[in-house]
Order: structure tokens, then C-alpha cells, then sequence
């Protein structure tokens, strides 16, 4: 019987160690260890490269021993990050730290020689805040084990510590104000050389990310060093005026530098000096430089309000130009695009800081008597041409939403998508989703964020979603398979949705998202031109 222990703890051994071995891959920096749970390999804080502050990215060091990656990495330091609810599901105080320049990976497969689409997320947050484990939702397992893909999520420099130019000081700083973006290209870089460890393709490389992070794909689009490392781009709620459509130029940027210099008592001769001085005075005089140089010059932000925003410098070398003005980069003619928003994107968001006092006080509480004194409120001799407008495109649904159609996000989302669309390139595909959220009583409808869940098939993470029952869990599965598809082939379509054509200038088809899929042609032009007169799309 002792003989029979032993043999079976021995059997337990080996079968732990191969365990322990079936979880190791060889990357070019060292071999790494992960963790299998759940039919999903997943890797945790793998360092893509290493910089010193304001310095370009370079290769990270190598190891020579198998590094364990379960935890999650720094991330970028940055203002304090809002607490969560039952709509944006926040992870709990990430460390943060200048050392940030790392990545997490999800497979299904590792070591086996196959070529999975790689599904590359970029983080919200603007340029200046945010990282890819903030929310919940950014877990990748189950888009992972759903889809037979690999998915990447990347942290990166923020803020001034991404895109402060200090090139007006010395040739070392020439790329100061796009270090940043110089991080993302990198993690595609090592993504190159390393995907295929993961099962993944490095052929087959898609770029998604939602608000900021959608705003990082457009830029990328316009870098020629990003050219060729990604082949598909996915836009959610991301093209954005002032903030990844258009950038700082170098004038306004070096100004800002000039500025922040100067609050610090730091004379142009000793810049260097910004190597050592905490962060947090860093933040502070990076914000008052900001508002300095925005009332100087008049800035608007993307809100409409006066301001400036940390962004990539156009500097007419590595950004050369505003990705998307009255055109749209040409590097990008042959890369398909998904693009879209969430119909009452913004103008919801800031109501969820105040769930008690909505839920008693929305458009479902209000009388006709009210919703018709709001309407009249806001459009005054426009009224009844509105809500003609709305029912036209929204038919069944209540004309008190017409006073939250969001016009901030998805007129510049089209004007993207026709631009990329006029290339007569690689197809774009749009896209608006309408499914509202029952929590607090309806009140926020289709919030900023609030597809995230569906396109991670991660709706069990998030309350808001979840509450949708059966039919939010069928959408999850139409909108998750049709992000997967797009990965794959560059056509989001698949057996669960109606034909979902690409779109065009002329027919501006465009896929609406909610309980009922359908495709409308130029459906909303008309409101949308009463609800935001004058904007050129």
C-alpha cells in the first residue's frame, strides 16, 4: 500500500509539473509562465519594452530564468480614477507607476502552431487617464474561449508622461510628445515577434478600443511606423473632434512645455531637471500649463468647452499630419474599419454619478405634459421638426429621447466613416447600439461604455447589462461573434444578424444594435442635422 502511495504522489507530481510546463511559452525576451483557467491561457503584466521618463520606448530587458505573469502590471500614473457603479464596473486601486509598459494576453492554445486573429484593446480614457485593466469587463477570457481568438491588452504612457513636447530642448527630446503612441507601436512590435507563441497570427492583427481608445486607432492609422502591424481597425465611440481626429499641433504643444517649465521654476537650460521631480507636482503644473496655454489660444475640447487635452503631437514626422480632417490617412485605404457609438452616448454620462435622483426623475416618470414642456425647453421653434425627425428614425420609441440622442460622438463617427468610405478601399462598417439598460429605472439609456460588456461577452460582469436577462445574453452573442468575425475576415457578418452591408457616402447603412437587430439607410441624417446644425459630416 506504501508502494501504491508513492506511485500515485509521484503520478500527482508529474502531472503537476507538466501542468506547470504546459503553461510556459518562449518569447524573444525569456520564457514566460501563465495560468490555465477555464479553457483560457492568460499572461499578466509581460513587459513589451522599457523607457525612462519622456525617453522612446526601448527593448525590455531579457531574463534568463521562467518568469510567472499573474498579476497584472503597473499602470500609468495619472489623476485619480473615478470609483465604479452598477453601470461602469471599475477594478479596485491598479498600482500604478512609470515602469507601465506592459501587456496581458488570453489564448485558447498556446505552442500548438495555429494562426488565431490577435484582438489587440486599446483603453479609454482619452490620452490622459485609464488603463487595460480598469473595468472589469476588459477581461478577456471569455472573448477568448468564445471566439478562438488572442487577446491583447495594452498599458502605455499617459498624460504629460506620454505626450509632453519637450523638443524645443535638446535633440534627445525630439519624440517627447508622441512617446506615447511610440509605446503602443512598440507592444505591436513585440506583438510581431511574439504572438505566434500565443497561437496567434501576427498577420492577422485587429485593433479595438472604445472612447480614447478608439481615438488611439486613428492615430495609428496615421503613424507610418504602425503601417503594416495591424491589418483591421474597430472604432467604438472613439472618433472624437479635438482628441484623435484631430490632435495638439507642435506650436500649441511646446508652448504648454515653455508653460509647465515655468510654473516649476525650471529654466530651459536645466529641462533635464523634469527627469526628478515627483509626479505628482509633475501632474499639477502639467495641468495648470494646460489651462494656460487654452485660454491663450481660445481651445475648445471635444465637450465644446475651453480647454486643452493631453494628445499626440502632430509634429510632421512621426504623426505627419490630423488623422481624419477633410480626409482620412491614406496608409489606411486597404485596412477594412468598424466604426459606431451608442445613440445616447454622452449625453447620459453624466447623470450615472446620481442613480437615486434619476431613477425617480427621467423621461419613463414624466408626464406628456412634461415631456413636451422639456422638448419645447430645448428646441424652442424646432420643436415639432424634431420630434417629426425622431419618430422617422425611431419609430415606437418615446420622443422624450429625443432629447438625448447623442450628436458629440456619432457625427464625427460618420464623418469618419464616410471619409474612410470615399477611399473605395478596404470596406467600413457602421454601426449604433440601442439596447437601453432596465437598472435605476431606465434613466441611462445607452450610456458611454455601455457596449463594452456585450463586445467582451462579459454582460455576467456587468449589472447594467445583465439586467437585460435572455435578451441582452442574445445580444452578447450577436455583437461579440460579429466583432470576432470582423477579426477574422474583415466582415462583421454572421448567421445572427440581418445582412449587414459595408457602408457607403450614399447609402450609410448602418447596423442597429438593441433587442431587434436591423439594418437602416440614412436614417438619422435629418434629426441629426436639427440636433447639431451647422456640423459638416
Amino acid at each position: 500500500m506504501k508502494t501504491m502511495g508513492y506511485l500515485l504522489a509521484g503520478l500527482l507530481l508529474l502531472c503537476s509539473c507538466a501542468q506547470k510546463q504546459s503553461t510556459v511559452v518562449s518569447l524573444t525576451s525569456g520564457k514566460a509562465q501563465g495560468v490555465y483557467a477555464d479553457s483560457v491561457y492568460s499572461f499578466k503584466g509581460i513587459p513589451y519594452a522599457k523607457a525612462a521618463r519622456f525617453m522612446p520606448p526601448q527593448q525590455s530587458v531579457a531574463w534568463d530564468t521562467v518568469r510567472t505573469f499573474d498579476t497584472y502590471g503597473h499602470i500609468c500614473p495619472q489623476a485619480p480614477i473615478p470609483q465604479g457603479n452598477d453601470f461602469i464596473t471599475m477594478r479596485e486601486a491598479p498600482a500604478e507607476g512609470e515602469d507601465c509598459l506592459n501587456l496581458n494576453v488570453w489564448t485558447p492554445g498556446i505552442n500548438d502552431g495555429k494562426k488565431r486573429p490577435v484582438m489587440v484593446w486599446l483603453h479609454g480614457g482619452g490620452f490622459q487617464t485609464g488603463s487595460a485593466i480598469e473595468q472589469l469587463v476588459y477581461d478577456g477570457t471569455n472573448l477568448s474561449r468564445e471566439g478562438d481568438v488572442v487577446v491583447v491588452s495594452v498599458n502605455h504612457r499617459l498624460n504629460m508622461l506620454g505626450f509632453l513636447d519637450l523638443s524645443a530642448y535638446g535633440n534627445k527630446y525630439k519624440y517627447s510628445g508622441n512617446v506615447g503612441t511610440m509605446d503602443m507601436v512598440a507592444a505591436l512590435q513585440w506583438i510581431q515577434r511574439n504572438i505566434a507563441a500565443f497561437g496567434g497570427d501576427p498577420d492577422n492583427v485587429t485593433l479595438f478600443g472604445q472612447s480614447g481608445g478608439g481615438a488611439k486607432v486613428l492615430v495609428l492609422m496615421t503613424v507610418p511606423a504602425a503601417k503594416g502591424l495591424f491589418q483591421k481597425g474597430i472604432v467604438q465611440s472613439g472618433a472624437v473632434e479635438a482628441c484623435g481626429m484631430t490632435n495638439v499641433t507642435q506650436q500649441t504643444a511646446r508652448r504648454v512645455a515653455e508653460l509647465m517649465l515655468d510654473s516649476l521654476g525650471i529654466s530651459p537650460q536645466d529641462a533635464d531637471k523634469l527627469q526628478t521631480i515627483p509626479y505628482d507636482q509633475l501632474r499639477t503644473a502639467g495641468e495648470k500649463a494646460m489651462a494656460q496655454a487654452a485660454r491663450e489660444e481660445g481651445s475648445i475640447d471635444s465637450w465644446g468647452n475651453p480647454g486643452l487635452l493631453w494628445t499626440p503631437v502632430v509634429d510632421g514626422d512621426y504623426l505627419p499630419y490630423q488623422p481624419v480632417v477633410d480626409s482620412i490617412a491614406s496608409q489606411v485605404k486597404d485596412i477594412p474599419l468598424l466604426i459606431g457609438t451608442c445613440m445616447t452616448e454622452w449625453t447620459t454620462m453624466p447623470l450615472l454619478s446620481a442613480p437615486e435622483r434619476y431613477a425617480k426623475d427621467n423621461m419613463h416618470t414624466w408626464s406628456e405634459e412634461e415631456t413636451m414642456k422639456n422638448l419645447q425647453a430645448r428646441f424652442a421653434g424646432r420643436t415639432d421638426s424634431v420630434i417629426a425627425a425622431f419618430r422617422s428614425a425611431y419609430p415606437g420609441r418615446p420622443i422624450s429621447e429625443a432629447l438625448y440622442i447623442d450628436t458629440m460622438l456619432r457625427l464625427p463617427a460618420l464623418k469618419t466613416a464616410r471619409l474612410k468610405a470615399d477611399q473605395h478601399g478596404a470596406p467600413v462598417y457602421n454601426y449604433l447600439f440601442a439596447w437601453d439598460t432596465p437598472i435605476h429605472g431606465g434613466f441611462a439609456m445607452t450610456y458611454h461604455c455601455s457596449e463594452i460588456p456585450f463586445v467582451f461577452h462579459n454582460i455576467s460582469l456587468s449589472p447594467a447589462a445583465s439586467a437585460g436577462g435572455s435578451e441582452a445574453k442574445e445580444l452578447e452573442e450577436r455583437i461579440s461573434k460579429a466583432w470576432i468575425n470582423f477579426a477574422r475576415t474583415g466582415n462583421p457578418n454572421h448567421d445572427g444578424l440581418p445582412l449587414w452591408p459595408a457602408f457607403t457616402r450614399e447609402n450609410g447603412y448602418t447596423m442597429i444594435f438593441g433587442n431587434e437587430c436591423e439594418v437602416r439607410e440614412n436614417f438619422d441624417y435629418k434629426l441629426l442635422s436639427l440636433l447639431r446644425p451647422g456640423y459638416k459630416f
